[in-house]
């Protein structure tokens, strides 16, 4: 088969599929709003994309996990999943710290909503990828080194 063909075929099958989630209600354009002021994904490093998010000093914890690849071939597209253990979490967000804008992504998760996400960022340089969760007002995090071969913002 025809590889533009059966790409043509599966985004459609893709766009199909989140059309109808949308019409039966399932899935809500504006579910998918950052949690994050827009000031935090502006900073250009991580304490003040902290403190624009309202969290201050995270505790560590083992209850995050972070499964992210040690060495990431391509920094423009690195798969990220991010797990917490927490109970009542109610947001994840992800941080690249030595990303240019290091803030990458701010879920806001509603109650009875797993503690799970999964995405893709784009990383500069080697950095450590930081989970950031907030669970019952607190906020804890946790971090694991990512080593970028060519770098995905410009690089």
């Amino acid at each position: 088969m025809n590889a533009l063909r059966r790409n043509v075929l599966k985004g459609a099958a893709g766009a199909g599929t989140v059309a109808v989630a949308v019409a039966a209600g399932l899935l809500k354009p504006t579910q998918a709003l950052a949690g994050a002021p827009r000031s935090a994904f502006e900073a250009k490093n991580v304490g003040d994309a902290l403190k624009n998010m309202g969290v201050s000093a995270p505790a560590d914890s083992k209850d995050i996990t972070i499964k992210a690849p040690d060495i990431a071939e391509n920094g423009a597209v690195v798969p990220v999943e991010i797990t917490s253990g927490i109970a009542g979490t109610t947001s994840i967000a992800l941080i690249a710290e030595k990303n240019a804008t290091p803030l990458v992504a701010d879920f806001d998760l509603s109650d009875g909503t797993q503690g799970f996400v999964s995405t893709r960022i784009k990383m500069g340089q080697t950095a450590l990828v930081r989970a950031v969760v907030t669970a019952g007002g607190k906020s804890y995090t946790a971090a694991k080194e990512v080593k970028v071969t060519i770098g995905g913002c410009g690089g």
